[in-house]
């Protein structure tokens, strides 16, 4: 499975952007879709997640200002960012845990990609 995210930038504090990340390959469904982000210096953390189902869950440092949704149709998740901030600035990575059924065998398995990244850069 391979993910590709988009949508990075140069933006201005009070500002937005969206992230895109589409899934690709071989598997069955997506379970979950996450995003992920890095700041130099600092260990990678969990900013927002929606599943197959819809439900979401945010890091507190972005709730109630990113929101995070999903197309399964089009395998792609989103992350609207609004009201970025200075320490917003990252990179965004996003993940997919996904599902593969072999219907010779009936043998699921499970995995989980990462994409390559996306920065994220808000200026003061």
């Amino acid at each position: 499975v391979q993910l590709q995210a988009s949508g990075g930038g140069l933006v201005q504090a009070g500002g937005s952007l969206r992230l895109s990340c589409v899934a690709s390959g071989t598997f069955t469904r997506i379970n979950a879709m996450e995003w992920y982000r890095q700041s130099p210096g600092k260990e990678r953390e969990l900013a927002a997640k929606v599943t197959n189902g819809g439900s979401t869950n945010y890091a507190d440092s972005v709730k109630d200002r990113f929101t995070v949704s999903s197309d399964n149709a089009r395998n792609t998740a989103y992350l609207q960012m609004n009201s970025l901030r200075p320490e917003d600035t990252a990179v965004y990575y996003c993940a997919a845990d996904w599902l593969e059924i072999n219907y010779s065998d009936g043998v699921p398995s499970v995995g989980r990609s990462w994409g390559q990244g996306t920065l994220v850069t808000v200026s003061s």
